[in-house]
């Protein structure tokens, strides 16, 4: 049975107060553009006394897992207090200009990082250097999540920011291996989809609108089986004079990424582990009916952890191989 503490710290009057908790405890975790989220419900009790910005720390089992500030607080007649609190990724939401050239992701981010205040932690060497970008009144998380998304196209290798207790890290997904494999005795059930409804292409159409010549340059790929299977979905979209010379090259590239079925798997009540969080990546064996998975690791995209009546379960959003959604 996990111990939980949470404590909420009054900036104000620099008083802790340990509330009465109702209904559990959730803490979010998503791999990529948004901050960790705890949610909880306090009993106002007259003697607690907080505001939005005040500080909120949990631990389980003395171990320290969230760090953050009160964002949102909503009542109800019954005196009970909903708390939304967000760990220090929230300031990335901020809106800003950024230039940069010769910069490696894990630079970018140390810059912003740095320039807004946050607390750094350890920021893994990206190793890619991109030559030049210029991000005009995007949030810092679309400027990072950029900068790593050109990361991984030239290397392949998928990193992670994440607030660990109060610090800002920076890693490689391949170092955030939790060894543990969710199966049919770990977990209570899964919702699993496979679709052709959205995002799934078989005919892929570029067109180059060449002002010299004053005509359309079409660019089309298609699959002939696919088409006789599914029917023709089509993909149409304008490029530029930058992207003219790798037209052949894109049409198939799209073609290969979208002529399948989008398939998504969300794994509910499994058994917790407080290790697993965004970006982590965790064995899996299940038997969906049409796929089977029995791969060693794949990436958690999204985990909510719940800690309610001396429990720990977590709901878990999962990708990788035939899960591409």
């Amino acid at each position: 049975m996990p111990s939980i503490q949470l404590m909420i710290q009054n900036l104000d009057t620099n008083k802790l107060y340990q509330p009465v908790v109702c209904d559990g405890v959730q803490l979010e975790w998503e791999r990529k553009g948004v901050p960790g989220k705890l949610t909880f419900k306090v009993v106002n009790d007259g003697i607690l006394d907080f505001a939005e910005g005040d500080f909120v720390k949990m631990s389980v089992d003395n171990k320290n897992l969230f760090l953050g500030r009160v964002y949102t607080k909503t009542r109800n007649k019954d005196q009970i207090i909903t708390v939304t609190a967000y760990d220090q990724l929230r300031q990335l939401k901020n809106k800003e200009i950024k230039n940069y050239s010769n910069m490696r992701a894990d630079e970018v981010i140390k810059t912003i990082i740095d320039d807004f205040q946050l607390e750094r932690g350890e920021l893994e060497n990206t190793g890619y250097t991109i030559p030049r970008r210029r991000d005009y009144n995007q949030t810092l998380f679309d400027i990072i999540l950029t900068a790593l998304d050109l990361t991984q196209k030239a290397t392949g290798e998928v990193y992670v920011l994440f607030d660990n207790f109060g610090r800002v890290m920076l890693k490689n997904a391949k170092n955030m291996r939790v060894d543990i494999l969710i199966d049919a005795e770990t977990a209570e059930d899964f919702s699993y989809t496979s679709s052709i409804d959205r995002d799934t292409y078989n005919r892929i159409k570029l067109y180059f609108d060449n002002t010299e010549t004053q005509k359309r340059e079409p660019y089309i790929v298609l699959d002939s089986q696919s088409i006789d299977r599914w029917g023709l979905l089509q993909y149409c979209d304008s490029i530029d004079d930058k992207q003219v010379a790798n037209a052949v090259q894109l049409v198939n590239q799209l073609l290969k990424t979208y002529n399948q079925a989008t398939r998504s798997l969300t794994i509910k009540n499994a058994i917790g582990d407080t290790r697993v969080r965004g970006g982590s990546a965790i064995g899996v064996s299940l038997d969906l009916g049409d796929v089977v998975l029995n791969q060693h690791y794949m990436l958690v995209e999204k985990v909510v952890h719940t800690f309610r009546d001396n429990e720990h379960t977590m709901d878990l959003k999962i990708r990788g191989g035939v899960i591409n959604v």
